[in-house]
């Protein structure tokens, strides 16, 4: 699928012939070409009707790259990435970039919502773009760098939510909840920290490219990108202090557990040295311990044993 549009907010029809005539006028009116889901067709015209570099379009088919920026005669090419959270599971996904004097290409394999958006607004408010194709790159660099906002901010809340359940139902289950959100959180500061590197590369290259006034807004880009890598690196010391306290909380249960099962063994020690005592068969007991009064005498011992001891646990808090 393919969509165009002029940086005057003018939506073209994304045919080959249409393209290439904006193409040819470029110089007077960049455009913003988007695909997405490309096929074949969509790749020779990046290869024969553009003139991009074969290596780039095997970066598109591969899927497989981290964040970059390369350097080409003529224009930029860059690998932006965006990510979704899907339950505790982080989806990356790839968000090519072509870069010209005149003209931004855009190809990503799956619907970037926040694209359409943007398309929206440049198409009702065409001064948005400044008429400046370079202008045009940064507001999609801009607004793919902030696509991950929301999802670190449905992270952060999940950790939030673990922690209290951390403490209040402790399990097996949540311990590797906790351990697979790490290893996902691991993956997205790796993935920062090379989008990091690109944005502070195109503050650079993109004010050779378009003029040293777009540098000052890929600062601010850069700022953003500095936040989500410190928000990332947050996440990870808290789930790390989770496992902390997940470990700290089933310690304390078992601590309690064994406390609770050493009053009851207690209880009856002296139950059963009393039981054993009196129930040894010699004769000077057996001759003494026949009437009813000493059943009762010893049984009224045994019931007050066991609430004497009750009281010193009370008094020592083991109770």
């Amino acid at each position: 699928m393919r969509r165009l549009i002029t940086t005057s907010g003018r939506v073209v029809e994304a045919s080959d012939e249409h393209i290439t005539a904006c193409l040819g006028t470029s110089d007077r009116e960049g455009f913003w070409l988007d695909i997405e889901a490309p096929d074949e067709a969509d790749y020779r015209l990046l290869e024969r009707g553009f003139g991009f570099h074969p290596l780039t379009i095997d970066d598109i088919q591969e899927v497989t790259e981290r964040p970059k920026l390369d350097e080409y005669a003529s224009y930029l090419f860059l690998v932006v990435f965006t990510a979704r959270l899907e339950g505790d599971d982080v989806r990356f996904m790839e968000q090519h970039l072509y870069a010209g004097k005149r003209l931004v290409v855009t190809v990503h394999h799956e619907a970037q919502p926040e694209l359409d958006a943007l398309r929206d607004r440049i198409r009702r408010g065409p001064e948005l773009t400044r008429g400046s194709p370079g202008f045009l790159l940064y507001l999609v660099v801009d607004t793919l760098i902030d696509a991950m906002f929301p999802t670190l901010d449905r992270l952060d809340e999940t950790v939030d939510r673990i922690q209290d359940t951390v403490v209040e139902r402790p399990s097996a289950q949540l311990l590797r909840r906790i351990y697979d959100l790490k290893h996902t959180v691991i993956d997205l500061r790796r993935q920062l920290g090379a989008q990091r590197d690109l944005v502070q590369q195109l503050v650079s290259r993109t004010s050779e490219l378009h003029g040293l006034e777009i540098g000052l807004y890929y600062r601010d880009v850069y700022d953003h990108v500095v936040r989500q890598y410190e928000t990332v690196d947050s996440l990870r010391d808290l789930l790390t202090g989770t496992v902390d306290v997940y470990l700290s909380t089933v310690s304390a249960r078992e601590n309690s557990t064994m406390k609770q099962l050493t009053v009851v063994a207690s209880l009856f020690l002296p139950l059963s040295f009393l039981t054993g005592f009196f129930g040894m068969n010699f004769a000077f007991l057996v001759d003494r311990i026949g009437s009813p009064w000493a059943f009762g005498i010893g049984v009224g011992l045994m019931g007050a044993v066991t609430l004497l001891q009750l009281g010193i646990f009370r008094v020592r808090g083991l109770l």
